[in-house]
């Protein structure tokens, strides 16, 4: 198809890789689904797979209707068609009314009342504080006339408040009587409907519609957002010069914090790969270039190589924002005036959040200082509490760990040396019953996988043996039980290890020949050991 889609050409290896790592994933996915078939088929009381279970294994393990029917074959078995079907539809009845619901309770009477009265004027691209006539006040997205206090959402005829929009949030800020009176904090503005922006408020005085109020955006809060935003485009086209054009935006989250940017992409990004994007990034924000804004035709704008979202909707004329020689996209927000405005970006985290969708968050201007200051901060405390100087610190930590490391070796070395010259302690508290050595002992500073190699060690030994061991520490008991193959069949090991737990308070269980279990109880260790001779002996 390289006639039709030319640019196929170019993502060969990128296809590939993506083919490759699907298959991957369906084949773990099938292996989980064909083990819930079989098991799902082995209570069967007939000859049929019911349709409710035909479903789960659809909707809820992805193995498709026409797998299971191939796979039922081969077992002789038949499925319910029918029933499924049925399953199928009320499915579909479930998920369109969570559609009507979402879409009744999107769609507000009142907004769309207030759009017809004329759309809402913004003028945030370059005022950031203007006097606006409120046209509209609702509290609980119903209409009214008046608010004297409390949470309300207020409609302006123009406004420099920026609304929620491709990623960016809405703005915060003030409004102001003509007396200077601060009458409202706006704590986020979005889109009602389309060309309509709604002020969610909390209101200190009484506002009317019919007001005239002097809104003003926090400037600072502004500031941080644009930062983030033109940062935004840095990274998407610094991603698309490192790892591939077919590098796709596939969502965002601008705010004043920090930048939040998901890219289509089918692995994990390395540590030269993030460097350089990263370096890319700041060598245009140390350039000073100046962001230029340009509305254009839709047409055009395409034309001229600027980035469209694949699903976004566009009107006839489109706002185009670029970084001359390296940034040019579609974009209605709101952005600095040169690169140097931003400061300086640093990618704080990066990470799969879907199959070949990665997610890169990154941070800005003031919040990119504070985390240099923090960073700085920790290695500071580090090096002291290490008493290394910032440039030895690696080295001195690796020795350190180096050295923790030797060590831990040696601590199991010596405690594998007082296992086994326990052995020789142990034999002496051994018990014969019919022929066979049982031993139930209570240990010190022990843990379980020392006692497991302890009880295998006296089980290869005595070759006919039923082993307990317990260690007690801080009111937390271990319990380790072992029985030889010739007794499985008299003495099982979990239910053994079951017996002793309970009686300290605890639950145990495990296989024949092996088993664990634990409690807290340390007082009744003594008396629940001793009972494991009597127990045994019955069973022999």
């Amino acid at each position: 198809m390289q006639d039709a889609y030319p640019e196929l050409l170019e993502s060969v290896q990128r296809v590939a890789r993506v083919v490759k790592d699907e298959e991957h994933r369906y084949a773990s996915t099938f292996l989980v689904a064909e083990k819930v078939f079989n098991d799902s088929i082995r209570s069967l009381a007939g000859g049929t797979i019911p349709g409710a279970v035909s479903f789960k294994l659809y909707d809820t393990y992805g193995l498709a209707i026409d797998e299971q029917e191939d796979m039922a074959r081969e077992h002789g078995l038949g499925i319910d068609r029918e029933g499924f079907e049925r399953e199928m539809d009320q499915q579909r009845e479930r998920a369109r009314a969570s559609w009507k619901g979402a879409e009744k309770g999107a769609v507000v009477p009142a907004y769309q009342a207030l759009l017809e009265q004329g759309r809402t004027k913004f003028l945030g691209y370059t005022d950031l504080e203007a006097s606006s006539r409120v046209v509209g006040l609702l509290v609980e997205r119903q209409p009214v006339e008046s608010v004297e206090s409390g949470a309300a959402e207020l409609v302006f005829d123009r406004t420099p408040f920026y609304a929620e929009a491709g990623g960016q949030t809405g703005d915060q800020g003030a409004l102001y009587s003509p007396e200077g009176e601060k009458v409202a904090d706006v704590e986020t503005v979005f889109p009602g409907v389309p060309g309509l922006s709604v002020h969610r408020i909390a209101v200190h005085a009484p506002i009317r519609v019919g007001d005239v109020l002097r809104a003003e955006v926090a400037v600072p809060l502004r500031d941080a957002t644009r930062r983030n935003h033109t940062a935004t485009h840095l990274l998407h086209a610094a991603l698309r010069t490192v790892l591939g054009t077919h590098v796709k935006q596939a969502g965002s989250v601008v705010d004043p914090v920090h930048l939040r940017f998901d890219f289509t992409h089918y692995a994990a990004m390395d540590r030269s790969e993030i460097e350089e994007v990263e370096r890319l990034m700041n060598e245009q924000i140390l350039k000073n270039t100046g962001v230029d804004t340009d509305i254009m035709p839709l047409e055009r704008a395409i034309t001229t190589g600027a980035m469209a979202l694949f699903g976004e909707k566009y009107g006839e004329e489109v706002r185009v924002v670029s970084v001359p020689g390296f940034s040019k996209e579609l974009c209605g927000g709101t952005h600095v005036r040169r690169t140097g405005d931003i400061g300086v970006c640093k990618i704080v985290s990066e990470g799969s959040i879907s199959a070949g969708v990665r997610r890169i968050e990154a941070i800005t201007g003031d919040a990119a200082l504070r985390h240099y200051q923090e960073v700085n901060e920790s290695l500071s405390r580090v090096a002291a509490i290490v008493r290394a100087s910032e440039p030895q610190l690696i080295d001195h930590v690796e020795k350190l760990i180096a050295n923790e490391r030797a060590m831990a070796r040696q601590i199991e070395q010596l405690k594998e040396k007082l296992a086994h010259a326990a052995v020789g302690g142990l034999e002496a508290q051994a018990r014969t019953l019919k022929d066979v050595k049982v031993l139930a002992a209570r240990l010190e500073g022990m843990d379980r996988c020392q006692m497991r190699g302890l009880a295998d060690a006296l089980r290869n030994k005595w070759k006919s043996a039923v082993i307990v061991l317990a260690a007690a520490e801080d009111s937390n008991i271990a319990i380790v039980s072992a029985v030889t193959k010739d007794l499985t069949a008299k003495v099982h090991a979990g239910k053994l290890a079951g017996m002793v737990a309970q009686a300290v308070g605890g639950k145990g269980g495990g296989r024949p020949d092996m088993a664990e279990g634990g409690g807290k109880n340390a007082a009744a260790l003594a008396g629940a050991l001793d009972a494991v001779y009597r127990d045994v002996e019955s069973k022999l």
